[in-house]
């Protein structure tokens, strides 16, 4: 049977258990194109339903999230936490608070969650969850009291040997505080349960960096295939939440010059490059004021494109931090043609998988989310690792420590996905990941 048959049929049983969640049959797809021909050399995973089983959360808890507005009006919201896999850890990843939350999009998240959180080395499972709650346009205390709501009934479902959340999309240092404190009000109980936390409460040095950081160094590690470096490279970026600053920031330090940032209303193109006195504006801007990256163009007299993503803007390093799906495959080709030769994601999923084939075809570096912004969930680990010892490491020590876990993770692509003088850094993460939690699964049985 030709391995393109093969897949299909797999992801038919996939979207037949799983109707109407495309984002996660993009996901499992994306990785059974690589993962069945592996199989097929390796049949002790084949015949163990190893792909399959990853594909199967372990648990999925839903619930209602009731709370009052300042109006004293009740609210109600959605909420969800899957706990995808837990054969090399306790479940760890982020909680996502935007409009766009379903099961789907989560379950999406949480398989990817699996096989990043396996190329990171560290001992961590695999999960997500969160809600269709929106910050946006709310009160700190309307804020404050959806999360205690949330917590109130999430905290029976978490640990912090069993389930370990974090921050994405929506959910920050305020969000953090607010459920950490619930849910210690809760247990009675000062641990680990939540990463992400303030520095004198928990957290870890250079948490927030993180993601950002961390995707900037693999694509410096990408480029030093070829003998080349960030320095001197432009480079366009899209979002302008935590992790697209200190992308900037760190490209910025490495020599590089971002040119782009954006949100939900537009891009701004500053041709002269973000530096730190601009960035600093950005991140007074959204961090504080919570404001529209259009004020930026209007702060330094520079282009904003209102509606539109940034991909269309001359650039040698591309890093898409926004969101799912926000390089289509007209975008992708947009940027091939003016030059750029690598994508480094620094968000979950970001290009279409025709944009996918468009970055193949044209063998440019292409690390993927799985692999690229591992960074964050890294430095997370290194935040649990901090908290069961009770101690706090410098920021020198975890940077140090997230650069070398970068650097392993880009090894591990380069082992499984190395082909002549090309490394196909899709196969290489998918591969990489995989082998480790399906290895244990193997150990532990039929669990």
């Amino acid at each position: 049977m030709a391995l393109e048959q093969k897949v299909n049929d797999f992801m038919a049983k996939i979207i037949a258990k799983n109707p109407g969640e495309a984002e996660f049959h993009q996901a499992v797809h994306e990785v059974a194109e690589t993962i069945i021909p592996y199989m097929e050399e390796n049949p002790i995973y084949k015949e163990n339903k190893i792909l399959e089983r990853i594909a199967e959360p372990e648990r999925v808890i839903l619930f209602r999230v009731p709370w009052l507005d300042d109006k004293g009006e009740i609210q109600l919201n959605k909420a969800y936490r899957i706990e995808m896999n837990s054969a090399i850890g306790p479940y760890k990843g982020g909680l996502r608070f935007h409009p766009t939350v379903n099961l789907g999009v989560l379950k999406f998240l949480a398989f990817e969650q699996v096989l990043k959180n396996s190329l990171t080395t560290l001992p961590m499972g695999g999960g997500k969850g969160g809600s269709d709650f929106d910050p946006k346009g709310k009160t700190d205390n309307e804020v404050m009291r959806f999360c205690q709501s949330f917590m109130t009934e999430l905290c029976r479902h978490i640990g912090p040997n069993t389930d370990i959340p974090a921050g994405d999309i929506g959910v920050g240092g305020r969000e953090i505080g607010f459920m950490y404190g619930q849910y210690k009000r809760i247990r009675n109980e000062f641990t680990g349960v939540l990463t992400g936390k303030g520095r004198e409460w928990g957290g870890s040095l250079i948490r927030p960096e993180a993601t950002g950081y961390g995707a900037t160094y693999f694509a410096e590690y990408m480029l030093n295939t070829r003998g080349d470096s960030l320095k001197g490279k432009v480079v366009t970026i899209s979002g302008s939440g935590n992790v697209a600053q200190y992308a900037c920031e760190k490209v910025t330090d490495m020599g590089g010059k971002v040119v782009t940032l954006s949100d939900s209303s537009g891009f701004i193109h500053d041709p002269a490059g973000i530096d730190a006195e601009k960035l600093a504006f950005v991140m007074h801007l959204k961090n504080v004021k919570r404001g529209r990256i259009k004020e930026y163009a209007d702060k330094y007299n520079c282009e904003f494109h209102e509606g539109k993503r940034p991909w269309g803007i001359k650039c040698d390093v591309a890093m898409p931090n926004a969101t799912q799906n926000e390089v289509n495959e007209e975008e992708a080709k947009t940027l091939i043609a003016n030059g750029c030769f690598v994508v480094s994601e620094g968000a979950n999923m970001p290009s279409a998988p025709e944009a996918i084939e468009v970055y193949s075809k044209a063998k440019i570096l292409y690390g993927l989310g799985k692999a690229a912004n591992a960074g964050g969930v890294a430095v997370s680990g290194l935040e649990m690792s901090q908290n069961s010892l009770r101690l706090s490491w410098t920021r020198e020590e975890v940077d140090s420590r997230l650069k070398q876990i970068m650097k392993d993770i880009h090894e591990t692509c380069v082992k499984y996905g190395k082909e002549g003088d090309y490394i196909d850094y899709v196969k290489g993460a998918n591969i990489g990941g995989f082998v480790k939690v399906a290895d244990a699964m193997l150990a532990q049985g039929v669990v």
